[in-house]
């Protein structure tokens, strides 16, 4: 329903959206056609592309470490903490408080992984190969640390110039009649709704309501509602309030035993491809609670279905 809004390497079109949104990356990409340089809007090569994200992430760092401890060597893992602890001191509501939780995958030798997942939920992870599990966990840190800080300027907020020009810009796209705009129940209405709904919100908390319903989407649930006859604007005014928890994760494990007894793989195939996508959004530096949240849900339907 929303495009995914965290900040990553630009590639091709993508470059100049990300340098107007996002100022550390604005003069970092190649400028110019000499030799050896892209045309523009040419495809990044892989490796500039990951240049270019750890010089904007290093640049982000430096300039809050420059603003909040001096100059000098920032920790961002501890930065990263005291930035959400920040937020919970002036108001800001955190559903479980301000805790940032990382979650090192399992493995006995380099590169590490390290996920990190900020309150309400959004989740990051080490962007680079990274040769020890302390390198991981501050690679993670410096890429939810860039986006944690860029998601508090004002170009990050759910405004009426916003919501305007998303719902142009979602019309040329939706089939059907532009009177669909103010009724919840099509597809161009309900998204409509949901950005009315999060007015004022940032960016990563639309985000991480947007997770819940590619979950449900995923899942099969939002298809299970209308086949009950559940209308969408019920379906959306339940589930925009309904945090992401255990019990909505074991019930689609569920929904996917059930699958897996019927259709002997469908876990195995649906685990690689979120894998793949983990992977794709980790080397990127995007937002990856969505397909974290599926490869969990599959991992806790396995150790529910025992040895086969």
């Amino acid at each position: 329903m929303m495009a995914n809004r965290s900040y990553h390497a630009p590639n091709g079109s993508q470059a100049s959206a990300a340098q107007r949104h996002n100022p550390a990356m604005a003069g970092l990409t190649p400028r110019g056609r000499g030799a050896g340089q892209r045309h523009p809007g040419a495809p990044m090569s892989d490796q500039k592309a990951k240049t270019v994200l750890k010089e904007a992430v290093d640049a982000v760092v430096n300039s809050f470490a420059k603003h909040t401890h001096g100059y000098g060597r920032v920790n961002v893992v501890e930065a990263l903490q005291e930035f959400w602890q920040m937020k919970a001191s002036r108001g800001t509501e955190l559903i479980g408080g301000p805790l940032v939780v990382y979650e090192s995958i399992p493995t006995s030798s380099p590169p590490y992984v390290c996920f990190v997942t900020l309150p309400g939920g959004s989740c990051f992870a080490s962007f680079q190969n990274c040769p020890t599990k302390a390198e991981a966990r501050r690679s993670a840190a410096k890429i939810a640390l860039m986006n944690s800080v860029f998601n508090e300027h004002p170009s990050r907020k759910i405004t009426d110039e916003f919501i305007n020009k998303a719902v142009e810009d979602a019309k040329k796209s939706f089939k059907g009649s532009p009177e669909d705009e103010n009724d919840p129940n099509t597809s161009l209405g309900a998204f409509h709704f949901m950005l009315e709904a999060n007015r004022a919100k940032s960016m990563l908390e639309f985000q991480e309501l947007m997770t819940v319903f590619q979950l449900l989407h995923w899942n099969g649930s939002l298809k299970a509602m209308r086949e009950r006859d559940c209308s969408r604007q019920e379906v959306l005014a339940h589930y925009s309030h309904r945090n992401l928890d255990d019990d909505m994760r074991s019930q689609m494990a569920l929904d996917w035993i059930s699958r897996e007894q019927e259709m002997c793989g469908i876990i195995a195939e649906e685990l690689h491809r979120a894998d793949d996508e983990i992977e794709t959004a980790r080397l990127a530096g995007r937002e990856l609670r969505f397909p974290k949240e599926k490869k969990d849900i599959l991992m806790l339907a396995c150790s529910q279905l025992g040895p086969g």
